[in-house]
């Protein structure tokens, strides 16, 4: 059974920072491509970062020089540091793993809110 476990979410003010970790079980996560995605309230799903299995790293125009991808495949977990947020950041965020049309995952979310 494939897992995803997100975590490191939680209320922090404007300009301030968190790290945010996606752990996986019953996957190899240097198979696949890792994504954060993100979900605000009446918004649709955006994605933040994508990182290839050779640790090439995107990023959506909105966090680009903000935020930062990253993996460690020894311990099958993808992070993303998030810097300088601000209340538009304000989100479930989402890691996802995807290996193929038919091989996508996602995890259940963690809160990020930024407020004063």
């Amino acid at each position: 059974q494939v897992q995803l476990v997100e975590s490191g979410g939680g209320l922090v003010q404007p300009g301030g920072s968190l790290r945010l970790s996606c752990v996986a079980s019953g996957i190899i996560t240097s198979r696949y491509v890792m994504s954060w995605y993100r979900q605000a309230p009446g918004k649709q799903r955006e994605l933040v970062a994508v990182i290839t299995r050779g640790g090439n790293a995107n990023y959506g125009d909105s966090v680009k020089g903000r935020f930062t991808i990253s993996r460690d495949n020894a311990k099958n977990t993808v992070y993303l540091q998030m810097n300088s947020l601000e209340p538009e950041d304000t989100a479930v965020y989402l890691c996802n793993a995807q290996n193929g049309p038919s091989m996508l995952h996602w995890g259940q979310g963690t809160q990020v809110t930024v407020s004063s």
